[in-house]
């Protein structure tokens, strides 16, 4: 039996992917997900917070979110914490506190039916055939699978198999995401986000959450479980209060340190979202990056297919880039112990808490 040829096999169905399956519903589109939405299944460790770049992506669709992706509280502001010097400061965030696993879904409730969705598909293996289509070769309920394509798309992370396996020579700077989930015992819930620069050169983060409270963080791979539990401790101090963990979840998480991380792709293959490195170097926020990619992707995938879309994506992507690239220049402020101090010493932007 001949294998059907899609026109694109999309990688993932996060953000990034969806928004792309849903901008180009006029083509064979294939894509293949291993979330279920099932218990049990796979859930993307992530602290579920929209933010202000993420809330303007969804307002140039014309979207609007539904009540049932976002979860209590809604908070107005950030704790921030460092440990280094034991400088406590607060300022205004305009968030969204929402469920992670909801909004995907959501987001994949708008793909229309002409696009095929294969869920609980673990890819194993892409190749290149002899006569220039791609191979996908996939597992999905124990049964193994092959799909044909004429190009490939990675939207598939952190560890993107599609960048591993046609780009094995680009590496993007990466961490361990590590976070809990613990049954929430605060009076007050809050968002807090901490630096600790014994433990990471990034930072961790909790927020209160429908009843749970999630601690995590972003370590260096090495001795990475060791050092979120050190933090535990040393944050009990500070009145958080962590009673026995319900789960825990750990994922690789990507952090640009430079212009040549980010990976389009090449010859047929095109990564969006944080496949391509697209992800906040300062805050790790990616949401809004995922669906700007996949809009910049689809913008140069919908005219006549032709030699020049790699150049169109290119072009395409350059400001979401260049705009990626200056959030370096404002990692000293935020990573660097003397500057960071500087600045909330200054009180600038901060705000005093009445109680």
């Amino acid at each position: 039996m001949t294998e059907p040829i899609f026109d694109v096999v999309i990688l993932g169905l996060g953000p990034a992917g969806s928004t792309l399956a849903r901008l180009l519903s006029n083509r064979k589109v294939l894509c293949l997900d291993k979330k279920t939405f099932h218990p049990g299944g796979f859930e993307k460790p992530c602290g579920g917070l929209l933010a202000p770049d993420a809330q303007k992506a969804l307002a140039r669709f014309d979207l609007t979110l539904p009540k049932s992706v976002l979860v209590d509280p809604q908070l107005f502001a950030v704790r921030t914490i460092d440990l280094s010097t034991g400088l406590i400061r607060h300022y205004q965030r305009f968030y969204m506190n929402m469920d992670r696993q909801k909004f995907d879904h959501w987001l994949q409730t708008l793909i229309p039916p002409a696009v095929q969705i294969s869920r609980g598909a673990q890819v194993t293996q892409l190749g290149r055939c002899a006569d220039g289509l791609f191979e996908v070769i996939y597992r999905q309920n124990g049964q193994k699978k092959t799909a044909l394509a004429k190009r490939i798309v990675g939207a598939d992370g952190a560890d993107s198999l599609a960048r591993r396996t046609f780009f094995p020579q680009h590496r993007v700077r990466s961490y361990v995401a590590l976070q809990q989930w613990f049954q929430e015992e605060h009076k007050s819930p809050f968002y807090s986000c901490i630096f600790d620069p014994k433990e990471t050169d990034c930072y961790s983060w909790s927020v209160s959450k429908d009843g749970y409270f999630i601690f995590g963080g972003a370590y260096p791979a090495e001795g990475c479980r060791a050092r979120f539990e050190r933090q535990k401790n040393a944050f009990k101090k500070y009145g958080f209060q962590f009673g026995t963990p319900l789960k825990t979840e750990a994922c690789r998480v990507l952090r640009p340190a430079g212009w040549r991380q980010f990976c389009l792709g090449e010859n047929g293959v095109f990564l969006i979202g944080e496949a391509a490195g697209f992800i906040s170097p300062s805050s790790l926020e990616g949401f809004s990056s995922a669906m700007i990619s996949a809009q910049k992707l689809a913008a140069a995938l919908l005219p006549a297919p032709c030699a020049d879309e790699h150049r169109r994506y290119a072009r395409g992507s350059l400001l979401l880039r260049l705009k990626l690239w200056g959030k370096l220049l404002k990692c000293p402020f935020m990573y660097q112990p003397l500057l960071r101090k500087a600045v909330m010493e200054s009180g600038l932007a901060g705000i005093t808490i009445i109680r």
